[in-house]
């Protein structure tokens, strides 16, 4: 009975540090707008996409496009290597139309239309996170 104690005591401490761990997780993004648009886009791409929630996805479409356009707004960041820069000032010009079109699809398109957009626009979010991490 003693070891069976420990074994469930054991497997509740685990369980409560992991979920703990998880919901403090941040990336740490060197700018402000990175990581609130992420706070945003995690879910939706880690939980709504991969049960198709569309409604999810729609509903939370003018919050994500918010913070999508505070970090073109931002322009370059300070972190990103000098070398990087035209590239970074392409891929953000990028960014900033997969957000239009994203928009556009969360208040009218079709599923796969909007499936299609907001993939785009977290492939574009991810090309720029790399460089300013």
């Amino acid at each position: 009975m003693k070891q069976l104690c420990i074994v469930l005591l054991v497997s509740i401490s685990l369980s409560v540090a992991a979920h703990a761990a998880h919901a403090s997780y941040q990336h740490e993004f060197s700018v402000k707008a990175y990581e609130e648009f992420h706070d945003v886009l995690h879910p939706l791409q880690h939980e709504a996409l991969p049960k198709g929630d569309f409604a999810t996805i729609r509903a939370r479409s003018l919050e994500l496009v918010k913070h999508g356009r505070a970090i073109v707004k931002a322009g370059v960041p300070k972190s990103v290597p000098v070398d990087r820069v035209a590239d970074f000032k392409k891929r953000l010009a990028t960014f900033n139309k997969t957000l239009t079109q994203f928009r556009k699809d969360a208040k009218s398109g079709r599923d796969d239309q909007l499936k299609t957009s907001y993939s785009a626009v977290h492939e574009e979010f991810e090309a720029l996170a790399d460089l300013v991490r």
